[in-house]
């Protein structure tokens, strides 16, 4: 990526700005191919999750996450460019895109703020490849045309766009020119599905993806959804106990899926400020992908972050509920830091993490026994885990290999993961899959896809699964997922 030093918000005139995309069609011209241009400007204090509502379109691409418990959010929407693909090589197709991408993008401004310069937001599915008529593809990366996002007490609105090398500077020059107005003085309002985008390029830009289909709808909650679920979730744990004894494999994650369906159109976006509202310690997060379907979720599970060369991964499996009096509560604690069965699942997935990670060179730090992570409505056991990531080891590499963990899959992951869809008798889709971004410097964080929805209109697809191991019984586990659920169905008809 080249980063130009010029300074947008000392030269904000509009003259500036048209002779600055002068210089990037000139090297577009120059090669013969386009170039993405970033504009990243620092800007009075936004709430990313509001400014994405204000102007919500079902029929644009949009991202989301935040994480209250570090202080960050992020949002962006309508892509740029964007890119599918599946199969076992998918991880490495989308780092060629974002490589691809990084090659011919020239950014000025904010660029080494947190979130400054282009982001490629994104979600890969469980498994490899998607089951036909699922909503998401394996992985869409994208960029967004319209990006803003709140670190600590700084504000940063990223404007991305194409400039091809017969781009039109007036009219482009016009329309950053507006966004950038937007953004310096933005207002709040609910103009869901007809609101104009604060970058307002609408026109469709050929780079490697095209645009969105648009689609309306009524989005307003309502919360007299009533829930269906098909299939005997204690009959499923005990045909998996029944391959554990055979020597299938030693652990399979099994989920259930509760299909909501409610009288008006659900709004995925008020329903996620329940669900961030209730569990400010998990990753909140939406990804739209355009044609009116939502994922929403609070993840209490980070699947790998890398910041500055340094990796951080870790194993959450292992739960218990919470107490209702201090002394309840870490009564249930002390007995799940001590039980076998939970102990046994979760060191599984701290090897599994060894075992995959070690081939790529890196020195793992963790702690010999895991400690708790109490959430709202449930404690898992929990290992941090770290080590210095090698020059030559990018995320998406890290992240092919982790993906999917023990917590999610089972162990060993090939064999546990070719009866998931067996067993479970529903497509997973992007429950279970990691959700995430990378920026252009190599620094990204993706979290586990779990305590999730697909929000669809007036319909919901609820989930929430567990670890079936040796000794698992069906109707403690059927009670787990009964825990699960209940804590994310309150956060989503609140």
């Amino acid at each position: 990526m080249t980063v130009l030093p010029l300074d947008p918000a000392a030269n904000a005139t509009p003259e500036a700005l048209r002779a600055f995309l002068a210089q990037c069609r000139a090297a577009a011209v120059g090669d013969g191919q386009p170039r993405l241009v970033s504009i990243s400007i620092e800007v009075a204090p936004l709430d990313p999750l509001a400014v994405l509502e204000s102007i919500f379109e079902p029929g644009e691409l949009h991202f989301y996450a935040e994480r209250a418990a570090e202080d960050w959010a992020v949002a962006g929407a309508e892509a740029v460019l964007a890119f599918e693909a599946g199969g076992s090589d998918r991880f490495a197709a989308a780092q060629r895109f974002i490589d691809d991408v990084l090659a011919r993008t020239i950014a000025v401004g904010e660029t080494s703020r947190p979130f400054g310069g282009p982001h490629f937001f994104g979600a890969f599915s469980f498994f490899d490849d998607v089951e036909a008529g699922e909503p998401f593809p394996a992985v869409r990366p994208f960029v967004p045309r319209w990006q803003v996002s709140r670190a600590h007490d700084r504000t940063v609105a990223v404007a991305n766009l194409v400039v091809a090398p017969d781009a039109d500077l007036d009219a482009l020059t016009a329309k950053v020119w507006r966004a950038h107005g937007k953004f310096r003085a933005f207002e709040y309002g609910e103009r869901s599905g007809t609101g104009v985008p604060p970058v307002g390029l609408r026109e469709k830009e050929e780079f490697h993806g095209g645009e969105a289909r648009a689609t309306t709808a009524d989005h307003g909650q309502d919360a007299r959804a009533t829930a269906t679920e098909s299939g005997d979730y204690r009959t499923t744990v005990a045909r998996a106990g029944e391959m554990i004894a055979a020597g299938r494999f030693e652990k399979i994650v099994l989920a259930r899926c509760q299909e909501l369906a409610a009288p008006g159109h659900l709004h995925p976006l008020r329903m996620l400020n329940g669900l961030r509202q209730r569990f400010p310690d998990c990753s909140a997060f939406s990804f739209a992908n355009g044609r009116g379907q939502s994922f929403i979720g609070a993840s209490p599970e980070r699947l790998l972050r890398v910041a500055e060369g340094t990796l951080l991964t870790e194993a959450l499996a292992g739960s218990a509920p919470r107490g209702r009096t201090a002394s309840e509560d870490a009564a249930l604690g002390g007995t799940l830091l001590g039980d076998d069965k939970e102990l046994r699942e979760h060191r599984h997935v701290v090897a599994s993490i060894e075992r995959r990670l070690t081939p790529l060179g890196l020195r793992l730090a963790c702690a010999s026994r895991p400690g708790l992570k109490r959430l709202a409505n449930v404690q898992h056991l929990h290992t941090p885990v770290s080590a210095a990531l090698p020059a030559d080891v990018r995320l998406l590499d890290v992240l092919a290999r982790l993906h999917p963990t023990p917590a999610v899959g089972g162990s060993p992951r090939e064999a546990a993961c070719a009866h998931i869809r067996e067993l479970e008798g529903f497509a997973r889709g992007l429950y279970g899959g990691p959700v995430g971004w990378v920026d252009h410097r190599g620094n990204g964080d993706f979290f586990v896809g779990i305590r999730s929805a697909l929000i669809d209109g007036a319909r919901a697809r609820v989930y929430a699964g567990g670890g079936i191991v040796a000794g698992s019984d069906p109707d403690r586990e059927f009670a787990e997922t009964e825990l699960k659920f209940k804590a994310l169905l309150e956060s989503l008809v609140d």
